[in-house]
Order: C-alpha cells, then structure tokens, then sequence
C-alpha cells in the first residue's frame, strides 16, 4: 500500500521539509516545497506516521495499511513556540507575520540549524534591511544597524532575548560589547518600522528579539559536537521535560577557536566562550479554570578572547592581511554575564492575560588593550592616529611592529575595566473581543528599568624589547576613567490591533520617560572620596506614536503602510537632545503555496541624529553622545523565496531558492563640525560611513528526508569608511566582496545526522572595517564537521 498526503501550517499555507515516517521503521520522506508527501511500497499492518518539524508541535497518527490501497492524510502543525509562557514571540511565528502591518523577518529553528552559524553576521546575512560591520570575524561583538541607523556597536537598536532587554546597560551604556550566543537560539524575530514601536527603547530602525531553546513538551535531549579549522570547537547540549505540573530545561554551548590571525611573537589570537542556561516551570493543570505559570530563567556566559583593536596599515593588509603585529600580544577581553528573569503568566481566559517578568542582568568585563604609543621625544599618539596616517609616525609604528624602544614606557596598554547591571519588571495585558464584524486586541505594556555602567579603568605601562612587551610600570585602578553612568526609566505602550476583513489597522503609543546621571570622580581619586566629583544629568520624557495598515486583496496577495516616530535616548551631557524622526514605509506580499515575496520602501528623516563617541567606532573613547543634526534615510528592501521542485507535487526532493536584496542610501542635511574625530567635518549631501548601498544574498540548497545540501552568497557593495560625497578615496572605503557558504548533512538515523560545513569557500581576502585602528580582514575559508543528535 501506500501514504500520501499534505500538510500544513495553521493559516494553510503548506510546510515543507516536515519529516514523515512510520515509527519503529525506516520508511519516511519530507514534505516537498508545497507541502505534499507520499511514502510508497508500505507492507500491510498497523503503525504509527508521526509528523515532525524543528519548532513545531508533533503529530503522531495511528494508521492501518492495507494491501494495494492508498491512504490520503492531511495534518495541520502548530509552532510550539508561540504557545509558550515562558517564551516571548513578538511575530507569531512564520503564520503571523502576514497578519503584521509592518516589515518583520523570522528566522525558524528549521533555518538556523542549516548552518547552524555562531557568528550573528553570517545569520542576518540572509534578512533585508539590516546593516552589518564585521569585526572580529566571530562575531563576538557585532555591529548591526536597521534601515541605515548606524551599526556602532549595535546601539542603535533594540535587542532583546526572550522579550527582555540584553544590552550591558540599555539606556546608559547601549553599546553592545556583549551579545547573546546565537548558537544557543532557536529562533530569531526582526522587526522594523512600525511594528516595532512596542520594544524601545530605541524605535528608529527597529529590534531583534532572540529567542532562547523551549523547554521540550516531553522528554527530549540533545548533543551537537563540531570540530575545525583553526582549533575550532563547539559543543551543544541540552536536556529537558514538562511534567504535568512542572518542567526543566538545562542548556550548555561551548564554542572557541585558536583564531585566524598570526601574532608576529607567536601566540592564540582566539577565544573560548562557555554559555549555560536553566529554565524551571511550574503551573497550574493546563486545563485550569485560570491557568497560570511561573518560569524562572538563569544562565551564565563566561568569554576570555585574544582580541584586539589593532588593525594594520594598508600596505601590511595587502602582503599579510591576517597578521597581529607584536604591540596587540597583551591584548584580551574577559568577560563575565549573568542573567535571570522571572516570569508570571495569568491566563484568565482565551481573551484576556497578564505576562509579567522581572528581569535583572549583570556584567564585567575587562578588555585589557593597546591604547597609545609614546616616541622617544615623550609624544604620546593612539593607536588609531597611528594606524590613519602611519607616515606621520613612523617610530611609534616600527615600536608596535616591535622595534625595541627607547622608552621604558612606550607603550600604554588600558584596563578598560567596566561593571554593568540592567534590572526592572515589564508587565504586558493582552486582550481579544469581538464586536460585530470588527475584531480587537488591544494591549498594555508597563516596564520599570535601572541599569547603570562602572567605568574603573587604568593604564600599565610596558617596554617594547625586540618583540617582546615587558611590563615597566603598574597603574592604579580608577586613575584612568573613574565614573558612573545611569539610567532610570518608566515606559509604557498601548497598541490597538483592530481587525474588519481584510483589513487591520494598529495604532500605538509609545511613552518614554528617562533621567540619565553620571558621576565622575575624576583620575585623582580613586577611593571614590568625591574631592574631585563632577556630576551631570539629562531628563527626558517623549510621546512616540505610529499607526500602521495591512490590507489583504486575496488570500496571496496583501499591502501594508505605516509610519512612527523614531526615537534613542540622550546621553547624560546637559544640552544633548535625543534623537527623533519620522520614519514611513510602505510594502507589499505574496504569499502563494511555494512562492513568497516581500517588497518594501522605507523613508527614515531625522531632525535630529545622535553620534556617539565610541572607541570601536575610532573616537576618543568617552561614550558620549552628540548632536549630529539632519539626516535623510532612504531604501528599499527586497524579499523572494521560490521551491524550483514544486510544480512536482510528490517528488522527495526540495530545491529552496531565497534572494533578498537591500538598497540604503543615507545622506546628511546639514554641515558640522564633528565631535567624533573619525567623522571630521561633515557637509551637506556627505553619505553617512559604513553603509553599503547595495546588500544581495541568495540562499538554495538541496533537501531530501536522507540528507540536504545548502549554499548561501552574500554581496556587500565597497563602503565609506568617513562621511563624504563623490568618488570614494581608496583610504577612505571598504571594497566590495561576495562570500560563498556551504553546509550538508547527511541523516545515519531518526534524529541523528553527520554534519559538514565550510565558510568563505572561495577564500576570499577582503577587507570589512579600517576601524577601531587599521585595516582589518573578514574570516577566511573554514571548515566545520560533526554530529547532531536529537533524542
């Protein structure tokens, strides 16, 4: 006999690469692009098929098979995630967002385990409108921008892990010098525009929610080990169950490798990072009058990376562009984060809950780093005036190339020592009713929040001896920067989702009232007495409305518009405004069986834009932010995902195709002289640095129930590297590149798979940032394989 049949998600739309088998067997197959599958030559009996797909709820249907007939099955599958207390997913999953009036990507578990990247860049590659600045080549610090806000150190964006704001310090200290593991997540939203008015602070480009590993519905383990190129290790593992009363989750992601570079002296240039996670749950019976649950979530990261900002000049970049010269050996970053949330839910009805979640996380970490060089005239100069305009400072350079110096204390290398905490409660109430033909989910959102950053940095002093960095003098802690930033924060949103037909509308109002302090007491007192205290304050209060609209024209075809205020909060220097704009945008969808598209226009125009004076960013390092006047942002996002095999309806095989394709131009309305050093003078018409004008990435691959094979492109357009108009100055850009990837895996048995992939197949050199300090490469080829095993 034989079974066939279809299935789908909750809105109809068909599931691919679902797997399909009889349980205790080795028959099964995978939904092809239109979600139809069929398994042929089954002997007569009774079985169980069983319908599975990474973050969905499983199916299991007992079955008879009878001799020389046909059974036809269709099965509906829900997403696990959405349904989760402990789990915040802002989209609805794959079967929300056409209900969104506003452009939002998600990334399915189903996506991220086809690569199965530790690197957030390479993981966003694939989703329009986001701006990226490599650093590292790991990662480990990304740069990520939304719609042309700016990519320094992601400040300029929300990001969140489970609903729950991540950043050190969102208000204070935004710049993200840690990032959750993206290794660890099983699924990713993007949302911008208008539908991310609800998740501030920072509302111009818009927010990444990472979500975090469910708890499993019942017993489930899993253990993934990969081993590769340049020391490269990574281990996942994780063990759960839900009880009917109760349930756990322990999670542990090792990753590290030996880096890419090679120090003139010798020595690791790469990092281990150790990231553990519980969940415990407790709840009334799931069929309680008024069900309720309380989730506590915990976990620890650990990192110590060999990483530096030192880059290399131009013309070591073309002969080694993988060196570490001998003045970065000291160079590392340690790092400590902690994170526990505690989250209620009431359920009082289908139509009405109330999910609250106290929050507090708490980071240190010391990047302990290569800051400035003094000649032997006594001429102190940093590293990234050294590396910009290395013929004005020949003898610092040669010192960093480890030249022995004639002064013992040549080099000064920073304790950028700094203590974050970020604390408060958010509380959400969620309603649904119906009244004639119109549909409402109104909803409230409250949220207290404090967080706060310690600057307690220092400086020691080394000698350069024949490449060889001896120490000559120990600084004092707190005699370099000696302050404390914070913020306190009550936000508050309303969001009215009205729904008629096919049409819905989503007014909101955001409400944001801040008062950012900082107390600096100063470089000669570091007991902290005060004899030397400055202290300074900023207080703001903002109404930050939007509206946005989605109109269906069929069951495939639908447009959405909307527009909103943007909004980042000030720093705490008196006089610095925060910064605001109206951003528009305007798309349209389809969504037919195998194909689906996007395409969007966004307008972003800021009255007033916020620069900020960040190291990584090639500034002075102080964190402060300034007025950088009027700017014009404007783009186009581009989104289309075919199966070339659909038009099959029972064929084993699926041949996915993903293109996307972003357009940003962003320019300057007004002339100014720059606070930020890296900027310089800005004048109108200058483009805003580090935006690439053109982003193209594909996605395709192979699948079949036995095994898959995936490959992915990226473009990325040559970038300025400094504001400017015209023909770009060689000095003053990156170079366009295009980077191959690949992945396969091949299934041994039921949750069991071999693993292979590699990264820049092409070995391509390219260059991605000439900030902190010099030049600095992407990643070159790598390759990874091991085993996944789910049980």
């Amino acid at each position: 006999g034989s079974i066939k049949g279809r299935v789908t998600e909750q809105d109809n739309q068909p599931l691919p690469g679902a797997s399909v088998y009889l349980k205790d067997t080795q028959i099964g197959t995978a939904t092809n692009g239109n979600g139809y599958f069929v398994l042929s030559n089954v002997p007569a009996g009774q079985y169980t098929l069983v319908v599975s797909s990474i973050g969905y709820t499983t199916v299991t249907k007992a079955i008879e098979v009878q001799e020389n007939t046909s059974l036809d099955l269709e099965f509906t599958m829900q997403e696990s995630l959405a349904s989760l207390p402990e789990i915040t997913v802002m989209t609805g999953g794959n079967s929300g967002i056409d209900e969104i009036p506003g452009s939002v990507a998600y990334l399915s578990p189903k996506t991220l385990s086809k690569f199965s990247y530790t690197d957030i860049n390479r993981t966003l590659r694939a989703v329009p409108g986001i701006n990226l600045q490599e650093e590292d080549g790991f990662g480990l610090r990304p740069n990520i921008g939304l719609r042309g806000t700016g990519t320094e150190r992601s400040s300029k964006i929300t990001i969140m892990e489970d609903g729950v704001l991540m950043a050190p310090a969102p208000y204070s200290a935004p710049a993200a010098y840690y990032f959750p593991t993206i290794g660890r997540m099983q699924a990713v939203e993007i949302l911008k525009g208008s539908s991310q008015i609800k998740y501030g602070p920072y509302t111009t480009g818009g927010a990444i929610n990472l979500i975090s590993t469910q708890i499993p519905e019942e017993l489930a383990a899993r253990v993934e080990l990969l081993a590769g190129s340049y020391g490269g290790r990574n281990i996942h593992t994780y063990v759960g169950n839900s009880h009917k009363n109760v349930a756990y989750l322990g999670e542990a992601y090792i990753f590290g490798s030996d880096g890419f570079k090679t120090l003139d002296n010798g020595g690791n240039t790469g990092f281990i990072r150790q990231d553990y996670l519980g969940k415990i749950r407790v709840n009334t019976n799931p069929d309680a009058r008024i069900y309720q649950s309380l989730t506590f979530k915990f976990g620890q990261v650990l990192e110590t990376s060999n990483e530096t900002y030192l880059g290399l000049t131009q013309e070591d970049f073309n002969q080694s562009p993988y060196r570490r010269y001998y003045g970065s050996q000291k160079d590392q970053m340690n790092v400590k984060q902690q994170h526990l949330a505690l989250t209620h839910q009431i359920k009082f009805s289908e139509h009405f809950k109330i999910t609250t979640t106290a929050y507090r996380n708490d980071l240190h970490r010391n990047w302990y780093k290569l800051a400035k060089v003094t000649d032997s005239t006594g001429t102190a100069t940093g590293i990234t005036d050294i590396l910009d305009n290395p013929q004005a400072y020949p003898e610092a350079l040669a010192i960093i190339k480890g030249q022995t110096s004639t002064n013992p204390d040549a080099l000064d290398v920073k304790a950028n020592n700094r203590t974050y905490y970020s604390r408060g409660i958010q509380t959400v109430l969620s309603s649904n009713f119906t009244t004639g033909n119109w549909q409402h989910m109104p909803e409230l959102g409250l949220r207290l929040h404090q967080d706060q950053m310690d600057r307690y940095q220092w400086v020691d002093e080394y000698a350069m001896n024949e490449g060889v960095m001896m120490l000559t003098k120990s600084g004092t802690p707190g005699t370099e920067s000696n302050r404390i930033e914070g913020a306190s924060a009550f936000a508050a949103y309303l969001q009215y989702r009205l729904k008629y037909g096919n049409l819905t509308l989503v007014p909101g109002l955001r409400y944001e009232n801040i008062r950012l302090s900082r107390q600096d007491y100063g470089k000669n007192d570091p007991d902290r007495t005060g004899t030397d205290l400055q202290e300074r304050s900023n207080r703001v209060a903002v109404w930050i409305p939007g509206i946005g609209i989605d109109y269906h024209f069929n069951t495939h075809i639908s447009s959405f518009a909307g527009i909103h205020k943007g909004f980042s909060p000030p720093g705490s220097k008196e006089g610095t405004r925060p910064e605001e704009s109206i951003n528009y945008e305007w798309g349209v969808r389809l969504n037919k069986a195998a194909l689906s598209g996007e395409m969007v226009l966004f307008v972003n125009d800021y009255s007033n834009l916020l620069g900020s004076d960040l190291a990584a960013a090639g500034g002075g390092g102080s964190n402060d932010l300034y007025n950088a006047g009027e700017v014009l942002t404007k783009g186009l996002e581009f989104r289309m995902s075919y199966d070339l095999l659909s038009r099959n309806l029972y064929t084993p095989f699926r041949m996915p195709l993903s293109v996307v394709y972003t357009y940003t131009d962003s320019r300057f309305q007004n002339s100014f002289d720059s606070e930020n050093d890296s900027w310089g003078q800005v004048t109108v018409g200058d483009e805003f640095p580090y935006l690439a004008h053109h982003q193209m990435a594909f996605v395709t691959g192979l699948e079949h129930s036995k095994f898959s094979i995936n490959l992915s492109g990226k473009y990325t357009s040559e970038m300025r590297t400094k504001p400017g108009q015209g023909v770009i100055p060689a000095n003053e850009k990156t170079d366009a590149w295009f980077i191959l990837d690949a992945s396969a895996a091949y299934n041994l048995h039921t949750g069991i798979a071999l693993f292979a992939s590699v990264t820049n197949i092409t070995n391509k050199v390219y260059l991605v940032s000439r900030r902190p300090a010099g030049l600095r490469p992407g990643m070159p080829r790598a390759f990874n394989i091991g085993i996944k095993a789910n049980f």
